[in-house]
């Protein structure tokens, strides 16, 4: 098969041929039909996220299953499903109280056996799921069956951006309706969180982006007014935007000290800040001290949107069919799997939503 693998940390991926190793007991083959590049994924390239090397970049996909291992009973061959990153135990203290986001294994498959053989030896899937090639090998907990009317390539994004963006708001924030939201970058996810404060009935719903470009589909998404942050101060425009009051919700996505601290800033007293964009491991925000007491916020973290993938991605799926969810809306380009250093470049630029590179697949 053919994957695009990261060998090191800050240098290009290259597409190489690779051989899985055999289905083990208790997992998954899928060949792929789709896969969003996301921005973890340049995160992992470069560098600012760890994982083994060489890997297979890619954690958003779907596909349809040729083989199962000799103990999965969750899904059979000719099965389509989405694959997620996130394969929790179901035992663990986080587990037990719903809490399938933070399962301390979720993650174990990532950093364990290696998955493929490449011409330079081992190869490693990105967090545990390596979709940006033509097939992939993963725990049978990993994968999650999709009604086969939904297109893959649209149910792709249900595995990280949607559920991420719609968990934010609807999970983790829990917006009610009539409550007002800020949505700070409006790139996939942000796009995604955007679609889902529509869906709460939020009132209004501001998109903000450093590029003006962006803004455009962010009020195809559902926003009710945007602003460019890179000709106005953040807090300033939400004020004027809501009576010089601020935000009920705070939605950050970008992952950056400065546009957390200017969420915070553009956050009523008394509101809630949620975080949805991954920082680099070693960057740090600075808030002044007594207004995290006298003001009141709320200041929380949202791991995937707080999604059990098994619960919500089949609930996501069934929006998408019924038009409650425009998963189209989310699609820059469709690519091939040639493209995805140009896809990263656009990215960086902060041009576009989603590029979703396809693949050709037999049912």
């Amino acid at each position: 098969m053919k994957a695009v693998v990261l060998h090191q940390a800050g240098q290009p991926t290259a597409v190489e041929d690779l051989t899985l190793r055999p289905v083990g007991n208790h997992e998954v083959r899928v060949q792929l039909a789709a896969s969003g590049v996301c921005h973890t994924d340049l995160s992992v390239r470069d560098g600012a996220i760890p994982v083994l090397l060489p890997c297979t970049l890619g954690h958003e996909g779907a596909g349809i299953v040729t083989d199962v291992g000799a103990d999965v009973t969750t899904v059979a061959p000719g099965d389509h499903v989405v694959l997620t990153w996130n394969a929790p135990c179901r035992s663990c203290l986080h587990c037990l109280r719903g809490e399938a986001q933070l399962c301390p294994h979720g993650l174990a498959h990532a950093f364990g056996e290696p998955y493929a053989q490449g011409a330079a030896g081992p190869v490693w899937p990105e967090m545990g799921a390596g979709t940006l090639a033509e097939a992939t090998l993963l725990p049978a907990a990993a994968v999650v069956p999709v009604d086969k009317s939904l297109p893959l390539d649209h149910a792709a994004l249900l595995a990280c951006g949607v559920t991420t963006g719609v968990g934010a708001v609807i999970r983790t924030a829990a917006v009610r309706p009539g409550e007002s939201v800020l949505v700070v970058g409006c790139g996939g996810v942000g796009l995604a969180a955007i679609q889902a404060a529509r869906l709460a009935g939020a009132a209004p719903i501001i998109a903000a982006d450093r590029v003006a470009g962006q803004l455009p589909a962010a009020v195809a998404n559902g926003a009710t007014d945007t602003v460019d942050t890179a000709g106005a101060d953040l807090a300033s425009a939400v004020r004027d935007l809501t009576g010089g009051i601020g935000v009920d919700h705070g939605i950050e996505v970008v992952g950056k000290p400065a546009t957390i601290r200017a969420t915070y800033e553009a956050t009523r007293r008394g509101g809630k800040v949620t975080l949805v964009g991954a920082a680099g491991i070693d960057e740090t925000v600075t808030l002044p001290a007594l207004s995290l007491m006298a003001d009141g916020k709320t200041i929380q973290g949202s791991v995937y949107g707080a999604s059990d993938p098994a619960r919500d991605i089949p609930v996501l799926a069934k929006l998408a069919l019924r038009g409650r969810l425009d998963l189209e809306a989310l699609v820059t380009r469709r690519i091939g799997i040639d493209e995805v250093e140009a896809a990263f470049a656009d990215m960086a630029a902060g041009r576009g939503a989603r590029s979703v590179v396809r693949f050709s697949v037999t049912t």
